[in-house]
């Protein structure tokens, strides 16, 4: 089970702030759907090359600025 929960009304506005931090990432990348937050996980790990405590710490990250372009 994801260390995470993120809402799609949420990962609309992380996503764009995860695309502007690593540009290499697509749409099929990004690809969420709530309840899925393994699979993002697993995904990122896969395209950012990095562990998984990395990428949770990003999305946490990111989530904990939401209503700004802060990452």
């Amino acid at each position: 089970m994801a260390e995470i929960s993120i809402s799609n009304s949420e990962w609309e506005r992380l996503k764009l702030k995860i695309k502007r931090k690593y540009i290499h990432l697509s749409e099929e990348d990004l690809a969420y759907n709530e309840g899925q937050e393994e699979e993002l996980i697993v995904r990122l790990m896969a395209r950012v090359k990095r562990n998984r405590e990395y990428i949770v710490f990003t999305l946490r990250k990111g989530m904990v600025h939401l209503e700004t372009n802060r990452l």
